[in-house]
């Protein structure tokens, strides 16, 4: 799928930028999205094919204060 960047958003996505100050804190950050996902795969009974786009989203509203995709 070709992409342009000026997609709408997908219902339930947020828009900011998101940067982390070192590699470390980025590597944390994703730690705490694939323990949160784990959790997600849990209640949804098996594996999640879009997980690089709910890592993504997890740790963009992590970053803004908002609330977390469960």
């Amino acid at each position: 799928m070709k992409t342009t960047g000026k997609e709408a958003l997908i219902p339930g996505r947020v828009a900011g930028e998101t940067s982390y100050s070192s590699a470390r804190v980025l590597a944390q950050a994703m730690i705490r999205a694939a323990k949160a996902h784990g959790q997600h795969e849990a209640r949804a009974g098996g594996p999640d094919p879009n997980w690089p786009e709910w890592y993504a989203e997890y740790m963009v509203r992590e970053q803004s204060g908002e609330e977390l995709p469960q």
